[in-house]
């Protein structure tokens, strides 16, 4: 029966659902596996092969280039890239002392991921089972936890981590652990926001009622259901990270010479911008294209991971909604 009202006729975003597809197996509704479908994203595919160059240079890069981070060669002082320097290795110029600048990228990949990787781990193990402890049980647990993580968010994070690292000695295992604590509360609220609310779904009565224990629920309904959330936050997190280690070493109270990272090679080329602008913008240019990638690639994780939107992903690349409420028609021979 028609109401009259225009607005009933409008489709919501919220009330969408997914065209009815086939695979190439012919049965209608399967999805592709997540690698197929970011193989389909050439975005996303372009940032996780950044991501995993960047992983794989800071884990093999230091044994390939030796000590030529540190080497110096004062005849080669201040060359700039492609300026035909002595071999491969100064293909991309050299610093003040004749440091290799390739090299010292090298290295400081390493110095910048062992240093943001460990934090993102760490804050993200210790909130997220904080978490969904507190949003499970809630009562006195969840109100404690949630004031625990008002205290800690009351003070900037970068501001902590300064202070923290004035009184203390700034060194990598300080800076992994000073950035890990500011950053729980992230994943503590989120874990508990999502746990809360998966406590009261249907399947997990039935599981209470059955007498499982609450730690077995978690286990079992709870993680596969916050996890996909969590590691979202996580992969944007890592760029926080990154860019708050690069800030406190460009500050002088981060990473200490002679260890070097991506943030403390840009504060040492600030002296030469006007004579050796590369000193400061390679490295700068890497921590921009690291911290591009992961968001890119998280934002795409969470489409991946939301059964409401992950059918955007399985459609061809120029039949794609370009709204958010938009519906386009597909045939099943499409999507073949």
């Amino acid at each position: 029966m028609t109401t009259g009202d225009p607005m009933s006729t409008m489709t919501h975003p919220e009330q969408e659902t997914p065209p009815a597809t086939a695979g190439k197996s012919g049965r209608a509704g399967r999805s592709p596996g997540m690698s197929r479908l970011l193989l389909r994203d050439s975005v996303a595919t372009g940032a996780a092969v950044v991501l995993i160059l960047v992983a794989l240079t800071g884990v093999l890069g230091p044994w390939l280039v030796g000590d030529l981070a540190t080497k110096q060669n004062l005849p080669l002082a201040g060359t700039a890239p492609f300026a035909g320097g002595d071999g491969w290795a100064y293909v991309l110029g050299t610093d003040s002392l004749g440091r290799s600048m390739l090299a010292r990228l090298v290295v400081a990949a390493r110095t910048t991921l062992s240093v943001a990787v460990p934090a993102v781990l760490i804050s993200l193990v210790v909130g997220s089972i904080w978490g969904m402890w507190a949003g499970y049980h809630r009562g006195w647990r969840e109100t404690l936890s949630m004031r625990i993580a008002d205290i800690i968010l009351s003070f900037p994070s970068l501001l902590l981590a300064v202070v923290v690292l004035y009184v203390f000695s700034p060194s990598a295992a300080n800076i992994v652990a000073v950035l890990a604590v500011a950053r729980i509360p992230v994943y503590l609220r989120t874990a508990r926001a999502e746990a809360a609310e998966l406590r009261s779904r249907l399947y997990v009565d039935a599981a209470r009622t059955f007498g499982t224990r609450s730690g077995a629920i978690i286990r079992r309904h709870v993680v596969p259901s916050v996890l996909p959330t969590l590691l979202t936050v996580a992969t944007m997190d890592f760029c926080f990270v990154m860019l708050a280690e690069s800030s406190l070493s460009f500050l002088g109270i981060g990473i200490q010479p002679p260890e070097v990272s991506w943030g403390l090679m840009v504060a040492q080329g600030r002296e030469y911008l006007h004579t050796a602008w590369w000193v400061s913008f390679l490295p700068g240019l890497a921590i921009v294209i690291t911290t591009i990638s992961a968001t890119m690639l998280a934002s795409w994780f969470r489409i991946a991971t939301d059964p409401g939107q992950r059918w955007r992903l399985a459609l061809p690349r120029r039949r794609r909604p370009r709204g958010l409420g938009a519906t386009v028609p597909v045939t099943p021979e499409e999507t073949r």
